[in-house]
């Protein structure tokens, strides 16, 4: 159960591009220097690892994966404003480290704003751990802003 929520109407799918529209519109909500639908083709057309979080017949969450030579880095992902806190992410996260360690993946990455204090406030309750910074990384509106990159090692799970 996800905070109340049974699992049986919570499920990963692959994302298509049918989910675009749905996909931009969660992504124009959570980010204010959203990928353009161009960017998410581009990602599904070349093959990357990406997944939609359907719950009661509705996306709620997406991420975009790239999972090569024993590695994993989350790309992107995003879960709906209204659906934040709830436990979405959590359960989302956790899915996919089993799908990169069936890919054979050891390490999971992301880079993450720092002032996304929810979403780091999650990674550390997940094992995350922070292992560097990229300077100037992400644009914002006043210039730019570093990434914090913090990484799991998926070999610590347990099958």
């Amino acid at each position: 159960m996800v905070l109340g929520i049974e699992e049986q109407s919570l499920f990963l799918r692959a994302l298509k591009e049918k989910d675009l529209p749905m996909v931009l519109d969660i992504e124009e909500r959570v980010y204010g220097f959203p990928w353009s639908q161009q960017i998410f083709k581009d990602c599904l057309s070349m093959g990357y690892s990406s997944w939609a979080l359907i719950n009661e017949g509705e996306l709620i969450a997406y991420t975009v994966l790239s999972i090569a030579v024993g590695e994993a880095h989350i790309l992107n992902i995003c879960i709906h404003p209204e659906k934040q806190g709830k436990g979405f992410g959590r359960f989302f996260l956790q899915k996919l480290f089993k799908i990169a360690k069936d890919k054979k993946a050891e390490r999971i990455f992301l880079e993450v704003r720092p002032s996304n204090k929810a979403a780091i406030d999650l990674y550390k309750k997940l094992g995350f751990e922070k292992i560097g910074q990229r300077k100037a990384y992400y644009p914002t509106k006043d210039g730019r802003e570093d990434a914090l990159v913090y990484s799991f090692d998926l070999t610590s799970l347990i099958d």
